[in-house]
């Protein structure tokens, strides 16, 4: 009798969703998973919406987020050096206009001098929801992976936090946290991460599936036992601060084993399922790098979508990968940004839509007549 009416009090005193998410199981059914896919399926390509002046320079990883009757984007842009975070406006999701720098190189011997790959923190998760940055404790947040060495994705990256008290929808230059919060060789780091990390999100659960406010999912390399040094898996840290972060569980929730796992981006529907948009390249016959995503009830136990790919390599634009998904729903349309890269290896962001609205305007410029080189990067 005592066991039994402590395990209903343990029901009572904790939050509902928690109730709930324990009341689950930790596989989402199948039919489920179909309910998901037709929700968020996005068949028509609009096409590009930004891309460089220069063909050298690739831009990469859409972040978008919405204040007042505005959109704006924060993506990332190579150049030869390194990784820096910029911004972008848009009136309508399809024409975007850039602003400017927001996490720039520094020419000091900082951990992070060149590279700053930032993507929006805390930003509203519901499914159709406002899309708005939510501040904390008077701060808006992103997350980044940084390094010191120069060249595409080199040396040791590691996961930082930057910060301003200033209107995110501006460009200014944002501050940064002294030292990274994660980094590949930290006496903790797992088996599957301790080479290098690599993108990072994060989320305010403020109904502490975990036992914590604040979640991040990131994609990192390293040793393996069971394929050879190299494949990326997605796994969890946690916060309750935004400053001081530990590693969740031994284990990466998304694994392949082989190939790529990445770029995590998460939503919640209505019905409080979570849905984790992310990308796979060369595993499981995938030619390339696509657009998938998987499902869970607690944030912890995820359920691989096995069906179609949400974004697939299709188009000129985007025949070599169409990957890196940031998707959001807005008036009864679903728009999928995504880093679209062609043979020439030129990169630029996408979008594919729930609904035809036609077809983009933007192409990459006339690369250079020379052979296309072999894709290396991801």
């Amino acid at each position: 009798m005592r066991r039994n009416l402590a395990y209903v009090l343990s029901l009572v005193l904790v939050s509902p969703v928690a109730a709930w998410a324990q009341a689950k199981p930790k596989e989402v059914p199948v039919r489920e998973m179909q309910q998901v896919y037709e929700e968020v399926k996005t068949p028509h390509k609009y096409g590009l919406v930004l891309v460089t002046d220069d063909n050298q320079k690739k831009l990469d990883c859409p972040s978008v987020f919405r204040k007042g009757n505005q959109w704006y984007m924060t993506y990332i842009i190579f150049d030869g050096r390194g990784y820096e975070t910029w911004l972008a406006q848009s009136k309508d999701l399809l024409k975007w206009e850039t602003k400017g720098k927001l996490l720039s190189f520094t020419d000091t011997t900082d951990w992070d001098t060149n590279q700053k790959a930032g993507y929006v923190a805390l930003q509203d998760y519901k499914w159709g929801g406002s899309y708005q940055w939510q501040p904390y404790q008077g701060k808006y947040w992103m997350s980044y992976f940084g390094g010191n060495s120069r060249g595409y994705e080199k040396g040791l990256l590691s996961i930082g936090m930057a910060y301003t008290t200033q209107d995110p929808s501006t460009v200014h230059s944002w501050q940064r946290l002294p030292q990274p919060v994660l980094k590949a060789n930290d006496p903790d780091a797992r088996w599957w991460e301790n080479h290098t990390i690599y993108k990072s999100s994060v989320i305010w659960d403020k109904a502490k599936l975990t036992g914590h406010p604040f979640v991040m999912y990131y994609n990192a390399n390293g040793d393996s036992l069971d394929a050879k040094r190299g494949a990326e898996r997605i796994g969890m840290a946690v916060s309750d601060d935004m400053t001081h972060w530990q590693r969740f569980r031994r284990n990466p929730v998304i694994n392949h084993h082989k190939g790529i796992s990445g770029d995590a981006y998460l939503q919640q529907l209505d019905n409080g399922l979570w849905v984790m948009f992310y990308f796979g390249a060369f595993y499981l016959g995938i030619s390339g790098a696509v657009n998938r995503f998987a499902c869970s009830y607690d944030l912890v136990n995820w359920t691989d979508w096995t069906g179609a790919n949400l974004i697939e390599p299709s188009e000129p634009y985007d025949e070599l990968f169409a990957h890196k998904s940031f998707v959001v729903k807005y008036e009864g349309v679903v728009y999928h940004y995504y880093c679209a890269v062609n043979k020439a290896d030129q990169r630029g962001i996408a979008v594919a839509t729930s609904k035809d609205l036609g077809k983009s305007s933007v192409h990459f410029i006339v690369p250079d007549p020379k052979p296309a080189k072999k894709a290396e990067s991801k």
